[in-house]
């Protein structure tokens, strides 16, 4: 299966920041329409799927890119600068092409041939069930937050399997079976709750399906070295640790815009004072330790997602420890992000929470990025047990 990716001409020549980079005039001037409508414009999308900006994590056998994860990461901090649910959308979607590593590559063409494809889906619904039968799976379930799934046209779900009595099957380690599936998106009911205080464009609603067949060929087992297709150094990460990395990016774009727009803005004078806010010895010390933060946590992702590539394309396994250090400089950032944008927001003052400025909108959206499970400080939890010489068992790392 040798698909051509399918990159306007006149952006073929240009690595993927660049192009997210040359898209942020679109994406800024269309980030009031997304908040607006819960939802990515027409007219941004098409410019998206041009630049490819969908296929980045994509096989090169099915169209895509199949980048290295810092070059991902920086391509996704460009586009949040410019709008966070245009780059969540963006980062998501991209995750969830990591399928097309695990699956049949007719499926994977059917799939994720057309220009503008996209497959979106939430966590493991508590409630989601696969039965075996012949041919494939019986499958319902309910999941929320599925991210960009109103311009995706398939859906997927993580699903326990379960016998024909209901009780759970148990693989060869022992522990409850799963199975995630795929399935066009008009075979779900899909549920708008997405009424939230930041990440509105993301649309991220909740979807249902009611005993529905899916064929064993659009089925596989998430991370499942048995499953794999793949042999590229980018499988070697786990989807689980791209979603973490590239909302991490999300983190960064937010924060470096709203560190910047503070910049700019302070050369004015404040009310009932007498100086700009450049002038004053607290925003000089308190805007130089954001810059740090910055700074020294997309320092710490990348150098790390960096020494991760090269042992993956030496064709090594990602050791626990490695994958632990991954999991610590993902959530570091969002948090040392949160802490940026923060500081500017309140530095500047009372034109902050006007829509016109956008600090507003960045202060939600970074919150919203920040109470996410990758963010939570469970997350540092396991890095913490694996520097302290603990085993984990845990499917987050």
């Amino acid at each position: 299966m040798n698909i051509e990716a399918p990159i306007a001409k006149g952006h073929a020549m240009m690595d993927p920041v660049q192009r997210a980079r040359q898209l942020r005039p679109l994406i800024e001037a269309a980030a009031p329409a997304i908040e607006r409508l819960c939802a990515l414009t027409p007219e941004l999308l098409a410019a998206l799927h041009d630049a490819g900006l969908f296929r980045l994590l994509l096989p090169r056998s099915c169209g895509g890119e199949e980048v290295e994860p810092a070059v991902f990461v920086a391509a996704v901090e460009e586009i949040a600068k410019g709008d966070a649910s245009t780059a969540w959308c963006m980062s998501q979607g991209s995750g969830c092409s990591v399928t097309a590593a695990y699956i049949e590559p007719a499926v994977a063409r059917e799939i994720f041939g057309a220009r503008a494809a996209v497959l979106a889906w939430g966590p493991g619904g508590a409630n989601a069930k696969a039965t075996a039968v012949e041919g494939g799976y019986r499958v319902s379930g309910t999941w929320p937050y599925a991210s960009g799934s109103r311009h995706a046209q398939w859906l997927g779900g993580h699903c326990a399997l379960v016998d024909g009595e209901g009780k759970p099957c148990l693989g060869p380690d022992g522990k409850p079976a799963e199975r995630t599936v795929l399935f066009q998106k008009s075979k779900a009911a899909i549920r708008d709750v997405w009424q939230v205080v930041g990440l509105r464009g993301t649309g991220s609603d909740t979807y249902t399906v009611t005993d529905l067949f899916v064929p064993t060929r659009y089925t596989f087992v998430r991370e499942s070295p048995a499953d794999r297709r793949e042999d590229g150094p980018l499988y070697r990460f786990t989807s689980y640790q791209l979603y973490g990395a590239g909302f991490a990016g999300v983190a960064l774009g937010i924060a470096r815009a709203t560190l910047d727009a503070f910049i700019a803005m302070s050369g004015k004078v404040p009310a009932l004072a007498s100086k700009a806010l450049r002038e004053s010895a607290v925003v000089q010390s308190r805007i130089a330790i954001a810059e740090a933060q910055w700074r020294s946590s997309r320092a710490f992702l990348m150098e790390t997602l960096d020494a991760m590539w090269k042992i993956a394309s030496r064709g090594e396994a990602l050791e626990l420890q490695q994958r632990a250090a991954l999991r610590l400089a993902a959530v570091h950032a969002i948090h040392q992000c949160r802490e940026v944008v923060e500081t500017a927001y309140h530095l500047a003052g009372g034109p902050a929470i006007f829509e016109k400025e956008r600090f507003e909108r960045r202060m939600r959206d970074m919150h919203t990025v920040a109470q996410q499970v990758q963010s939570q400080f469970i997350n540092f939890e396991m890095a913490g047990q694996v520097l302290l010489g603990f085993p984990s068992s845990s499917k987050l790392i």
